[in-house]
């Protein structure tokens, strides 16, 4: 399957705004005294709500089309349902060996954040791990924002923004130890801003991976992987995050507007 240069473009740089808006989080962290939180909590609402109904209505249908195609109706659905769960599976499992108090989504607010009860290198540690962490989890994410792009940019872009509005609770988990730790605000942001860069890696790796062999029954599997990433991420992730930020219903009020303006985006596109 061959693609223009132009639409390569397109989908890495959708790849690079997702990632590199760590730099946000860096920014807000240092730049206000307290944390927004019903915005934070209203913004990963709609993020979730966005990457769940992209990945049931679009994304796994799409992914069905293409295996039913190759496979069947019947075994071309077993397929995708596999390869939905395969994808659950291989973002559970990184998760899982992230140390829980370096996981960058246990994510707390800018007022939280108190050197006094932590020794510098404990902090410095704490988030040079968080970057890690951070990149080990985008590099998937950035396959998955890129090969949206690159081959229907009407899912590409919702699931960029939604992807961009996650990155920013992570760039505050990255730089705010590290500048407690180093005093060095510069440094931290830096560090953070550069930490959303596994992301178009990840889109340039999988790319030269796939290029060789891709088809439309390699992006039938890639799709309903990705769509099982989006939604657990969303799940495990975004939407408790957005309840420790506020209230219950204002987390779910974010996720149902994500799931209106993504469907309202599709329908215009028909």
């Amino acid at each position: 399957m061959e693609f223009e240069w132009s639409r390569i473009a397109f989908a890495f740089g959708l790849t690079l705004f997702a990632g590199l808006s760590t730099g946000i989080g860096s920014f807000l962290a240092f730049f206000t005294d307290r944390t927004n939180k019903w915005f934070l909590s209203v913004s990963l609402g709609f993020s979730a709500g966005v990457m769940i109904y992209v990945s049931f209505v679009e994304i796994l249908q799409k992914a069905k089309d293409e295996l039913m195609l190759a496979y069947g109706e019947v075994s071309g659905t077993w397929f995708t349902v596999a390869a939905f769960f395969g994808g659950i599976f291989v973002i559970a499992v990184i998760d899982k060996f992230i140390p829980f108090e370096e996981n960058p989504h246990e994510v707390k607010s800018v007022e939280q954040i108190d050197d006094s009860a932590l020794q510098k290198r404990k902090l410095l540690r704490m988030g040079l791990f968080s970057a890690l962490a951070i990149a080990i989890h985008n590099f998937p994410e950035g396959l998955a924002t890129f090969m949206a792009g690159l081959t229907a940019p009407e899912i590409g872009i919702p699931i960029a923004i939604a992807i961009a509005i996650h990155n920013i609770p992570e760039g505050i988990a990255v730089s705010v130890p590290i500048f407690y730790a180093t005093g060095n605000r510069k440094k931290a942001f830096w560090l953070s801003f550069s930490s959303g860069l596994a992301e178009p890696v990840g889109a340039i790796v999988g790319y030269f991976l796939l290029i060789t062999i891709f088809n439309g029954l390699v992006l039938g599997f890639l799709f309903a992987g990705v769509a099982g990433i989006m939604v657990f991420i969303s799940l495990d992730e975004l939407l408790p995050t957005a309840e420790e930020y506020g209230k219950h219903h204002v987390a779910i009020y974010g996720l149902i507007a994500g799931m209106a303006v993504m469907a309202l985006s599709l329908l215009m596109f028909l």
